[in-house]
């Protein structure tokens, strides 16, 4: 996927053990192999011959194992963007995001010169269990140490993650002790959210921010929506910017949230007609009468896609962003006899009006390069650089006009806000100053920022010169210039950042969003428009 672009910077959340990317859309489970509708032999024959001549007279010793790989992969890349292998070892890894739990010690850390932090011990893991705290320094891991030898985040996992029940010992240095300490860990399965925040914006506006769709994700959504709801909420901000997928049973189960009774979520069309499907709303609902509005942007994919289009076409909520990013293929997870994994495209996926969005893909090349593209033709800042043919035009419940071809048009088009745009900020987050600072920050002031509360915190504080000059002054220690223009100009993206890492470090990740979404300026115009929300429910036109 290209670079996401939908902000100056990018957001990113403590790093915890094990970091995964959604793949996209899938169903169901691994299933056997099976024979398909025409006579592969041939074909099968031709491809032994070529490994049998390999391994019997090429000049070299050849690894036919890795050959095959390399085939595996080429001829998956020749069918569609989305179809893929995985080996053995990166089948677990892959699927560890998206089953909302992976197996590991339980923290939540980060690298700050090249030392593994401990940001924070998760709760009821097995770390916290045994004394871990927040700024503890990992500098040892069986012995073998991991400081100042460029770590990486791949190295972390490696060193960290591990079946359950397994032991590993560390060995930390904690601020005040003068002796390092050893602790020796049992791993243990490790819950991941996908649900980021789901908070009271107002007295009756509620927000829930997915952040993918897991194997966990409707149940969270769910507890989050009656949470919301006892706090009084009777309308909703359901944020999937930046959401790339996962599973289609979940983004199905979201969407009839919100759906009464017999309307149609999706449908979809294979070669074979066991994956010919069509998915409609149930008695369950715990949120099928309040207004409703979705956040989507070039980014959102697939699962994301799947809720848009159902709510959208069937005019239950006002989808308010940039155009998503244009994933209508669904794949299946097959298992092989090694334990890797073959992702196939099986089919397409229709919205309820029968749209088709997903954006073509005949040139790979232009396929990947197609955000980017978008960003260049300026599509980000306009809606009047988007164009769309009207052969693909269909309508949605109440005749609004929708179409398909390249991903879901907002109702509402909000551009990017070129107004913070800051190079100084990007260099220091990127040199993981501003995450440091705001770290360092926080573990110095905790007592004080806990007792006056985060409601308190929320109101009052506020990111002051002195603060920003020494986020400077350890930037010129990294080698980065000041540049004291830009900081001015941009003074309010550096202080909300700062605040809302500050409050994520003191409490938790679920405080991080009331702050920083002050400059997100899509959720900030989608609040004006709720009252947009009845020209979804007028009587066909």
């Amino acid at each position: 996927m290209e670079e996401q672009k939908n902000s100056s910077y990018q957001i990113s959340l403590p790093l915890i053990l094990c970091i995964g990317l959604a793949a996209g859309v899938l169903i169901g489970a691994s299933l056997t192999n099976k024979s398909g509708s025409g006579d592969i032999g041939n074909d099968v024959q031709k491809f032994r011959e070529v490994l049998s001549l390999i391994n019997s007279e090429y000049v070299d010793k050849a690894e036919t194992e890795v050959l095959v790989e390399d085939a595996i992969e080429h001829m998956l890349g020749k069918l569609d963007p989305h179809s893929s292998y995985l080996s053995a070892q990166d089948q677990v890894a892959a699927n560890e995001d998206l089953r909302g739990n992976f197996e590991g010690i339980g923290i939540e850390f980060n690298i700050f010169h090249d030392t593994l932090v401990v940001v924070a011990a998760l709760s009821g893991g097995p770390s916290e269990s045994v004394g871990l705290r927040s700024g503890d320094k990992i500098v040892k891991v069986n012995d073998k140490n991991i400081a100042n030898i460029g770590l990486s985040i791949t190295d972390v996992q490696k060193h960290l993650k591990g079946p359950k029940g397994t032991e590993v010992k560390i060995e930390v240095i904690r601020k005040n002790v003068p002796d390092p300490i050893t602790f020796t860990i049992i791993r243990d399965k490790i819950p991941q959210f996908s649900v980021d925040a789901a908070y009271m914006i107002n007295s009756d506006i509620g927000y829930i921010k997915v952040n993918r769709f897991s194997q966990t994700t409707y149940q969270e959504v769910n507890e989050a929506i009656g949470k919301l709801k006892k706090s009084g909420m009777t309308k909703l901000v359901l944020d999937l910017q930046g959401n790339p997928g996962g599973y289609m049973d979940q983004a199905i189960g979201i969407a009839d949230d919100f759906l009464p009774k017999g309307e149609k979520i999706v449908f979809t069309k294979g070669q074979e007609s066991k994956y010919n499907e069509d998915h409609f709303a149930t008695e369950q609902g715990d949120f099928e009468q309040g207004d409703l509005i979705v956040l989507v942007n070039e980014s959102s994919a697939s699962a994301s896609e799947i809720v848009a289009g159902a709510l959208q076409d069937n005019d239950r909520a006002l989808i308010v962003g940039r155009r998503s990013y244009g994933k209508g293929l669904v794949q299946r997870p097959f298992s092989l006899n090694d334990g890797s994994e073959v992702r196939l495209t099986i089919s397409r996926y229709y919205t309820p009006s029968g749209r088709s969005i997903q954006k073509p893909y005949a040139n790979l090349d232009d396929y990947e390069k197609d955000i980017s593209k978008r960003y260049k033709n300026g599509e980000f800042f306009s809606a009047d650089s988007i164009h769309f043919n009207d052969s693909l035009k269909y309508e949605t419940l109440h005749g609004r006009s929708v179409y398909g071809g390249g991903g879901i048009m907002p109702d509402y088009f909000v551009p990017m806000d070129t107004t913070i745009v800051s190079k100084y900020f990007n260099q220091l987050f990127n040199a993981n100053i501003l995450r440091e600072y705001a770290f360092t920050y926080a573990e110095e002031n905790k007592g004080r920022l806990t007792e006056k509360g985060y409601t308190d915190y929320l109101k009052s504080f506020a990111v002051n010169d002195v603060m920003l000059s020494q986020v400077v002054v350890m930037g010129i220690k990294s080698n980065i210039a000041a540049n004291p223009k830009d900081l001015e100009k941009n003074k309010r993206l550096f202080q909300t950042y700062l605040k809302a890492e500050i409050a994520r470090n003191v409490w938790d990740n679920q405080s991080f969003y009331p702050i920083i979404n002050e400059t997100n300026e899509v959720l900030q115009q989608a609040i004006k428009l709720f009252d947009r929300i009845p020209e979804l429910n007028r009587i066909k036109m």
